[in-house]
């Protein structure tokens, strides 16, 4: 089988010359390209099987060449890097189908898991849903746009219950739920849930940590219980890992 060639487009020739070599040093071939132009222009275009795309370029930028790629019938994911992360290029990029959008500097272990995630014989792991419950609708609106810049699906609720009523719990491959919230709250939905015989693997976060929480939490089966604010990096790494837990069989609620 021949090796799938990653293309990263970046003006910065340091940022282009180390991402092409990390890739490469990750068992991929890969291409650096210094502008959008000389990617289309390139024959390499046509074997590329994922893009990793700056997003502040001259010329074209990353958006323009995604939206250029989408009007020639183009399907290849693409992973969108930036120095400059801000929530509407963040918001326009997954919008229009990009499968991630990562903060430089991203390290190794991260732009691996991406692009796995954003490879065809990986589309499992895109496809999967990750549920949101918290009573904040600033950090359901984060939050969820951050699992969708992993390359996941996202649905938030602002409610246990709303979620109860929702019809996708059945759809749902991880939960992230907030320990504190009105109504049901998250140690009651965790014990709900089991009561009810749904095996969920659970991430709670919280505002106010306190041991009795996280211990009983833990103690009923939870798999991660995140202080906010958390990073983005410790939320895929922990998102990524349950998620291989439950394919394997070894996580269990």
């Amino acid at each position: 089988m021949p090796k799938r060639i990653i293309s990263v487009v970046d003006d910065d020739e340091s940022t282009r010359n180390s991402t092409t070599l990390l890739i490469e040093s990750l068992g991929f071939e890969a291409a650096g390209f210094e502008s959008a132009d000389s990617l289309l222009k390139s024959s390499q275009l046509e074997e590329t099987s994922c893009l990793i795309v700056d997003v502040r370029m001259p010329g074209m930028n990353g958006l323009q060449l995604q939206s250029d790629l989408a009007a020639a019938g183009y399907k290849i994911p693409i992973i969108f890097i930036t120095a400059y992360d801000d929530k509407e290029s963040r918001r326009r990029a997954m919008q229009a189908g990009g499968v991630a959008f990562l903060a430089k500097p991203f390290t190794a272990d991260l732009l691996l898991q991406t692009v796995r995630s954003a490879l065809p014989v990986q589309s499992r792991a895109r496809r999967k849903l990750i549920s949101l419950v918290d009573d904040d609708e600033s950090i359901r609106r984060t939050t969820t746009l951050l699992i969708q810049s992993f390359g996941f699906q996202a649905a938030a609720f602002e409610s246990a219950e709303s979620l109860l009523k929702s019809g996708q719990l059945q759809e749902t491959s991880c939960l992230i739920v907030d320990v504190q919230m009105p109504g049901m709250n998250g140690l009651q939905f965790q014990r709900h849930l089991a009561a009810s015989g749904y095996k969920i693997p659970i991430i709670f976060i919280t505002a106010y940590d306190n041991k009795e929480s996280r211990q009983q939490a833990m103690q009923a089966g939870a798999v991660a219980f995140l202080s906010k604010p958390f990073n983005d990096e410790l939320l895929l790494e922990t998102i990524h890992s349950t998620l291989r837990d439950g394919e394997s069989g070894e996580k269990t609620t």
